[in-house]
């Protein structure tokens, strides 16, 4: 779980659960607070379920999908063991010995064990089917929230970015465009500015990123990130300014770099942004 990340909470027949999220469907889910269901010792019983040979077959079978860097070697050691009296598996074992990465426990006061939503919901299915179903339904009230907040959050860069934009063309209209130009110039310099804020903020103007991207359905600011839109409408009203000012283009380009940088690393180090799904810098 290198990812950034935060943590939620959800309910299942009276049982709080934390989930460790970040954002997308790779959520980890805490099996001691799952193992509290059934039991007052959820050590144990997560002990208990790793000692079975169908679950060991399970595990090692998520991991060769989804972990490149598995040790198959010592998942054999395991299989072959399993289902013995005298077999016993810790998750510290398991993750140890073969490079797991499905599950993760620390111990201490603030640690437990957690695994990744397939495999939580596996275990939680040996505690109880019943439990699990409602598991599982509290989760997709989880990221069905997670995405309503998301889509506000994208919405709002969005809208903020287009009443920057049209301050934009409105300080482009009144400063760079003298009254003898044709329609067509007029259309030009608008894109000429626009694809300073493209080239400032993505390192490419539109056509670049068009060519670049030619099965995309969008153009180069539908596909940008939150981070991108929010950087993007601060960006406009800046240029808007800089051209009050008569910079130059070039000199304005300049600038606007700098400040895309400088905006970007403030967005990436800031928490609270950090906790918005889909939210990191591309």
């Amino acid at each position: 779980m290198s990812e950034k990340k935060y943590k939620a909470t959800i309910t299942a027949k009276g049982t709080e659960i934390v989930v460790i999220t970040v954002g997308d469907e790779n959520d980890y889910i805490s099996l001691t607070d799952i193992a509290r269901y059934k039991s007052d010792d959820p050590t144990a019983t997560i002990q208990n379920w790793m000692r079975n040979k169908d679950v060991i077959e399970f595990l090692g079978l998520w991991e060769e999908l989804n972990n490149p860097n598995f040790k198959p070697l010592e998942f054999e050691v395991f299989r072959n063991a399993a289902g013995a009296n005298a077999f016993t598996l810790s998750p510290q074992k398991w993750i140890k010995a073969t490079n797991a990465i499905g599950i993760s426990s620390k111990s201490g006061r603030y640690g437990g064990t957690f695994a990744h939503k397939d495999i939580a919901f596996e275990f939680a299915s040996w505690i109880s089917a019943e439990f699990k179903l409602y598991i599982i339904k509290d989760y997709q009230r989880l990221k069905t929230d997670e995405n309503s907040r998301l889509a506000l959050g994208w919405n709002l860069s969005r809208t903020l970015s287009k009443i920057n934009y049209r301050i934009h063309t409105d300080a482009i209209k009144q400063n760079l465009i003298p009254p003898a130009l044709s329609a067509a110039q007029i259309s030009f310099t608008y894109a000429n500015e626009a694809d300073v804020l493209n080239v400032a903020l993505f390192g490419m103007t539109a056509a670049q990123w068009r060519e670049a991207n030619p099965t995309a359905k969008g153009n180069i600011r539908d596909e940008a990130t939150l981070h991108q839109l929010i950087v993007l409408s601060n960006l406009e009203a800046l240029n808007a300014e800089f051209i009050r000012q008569g910079i130059t283009q070039k000199d304005r380009l300049i600038k606007l770099r700098e400040s895309a940088k400088q905006m970007l690393q403030s967005l990436s180090d800031n928490p609270s942004i950090k906790q918005l799904p889909g939210s990191k810098e591309s």
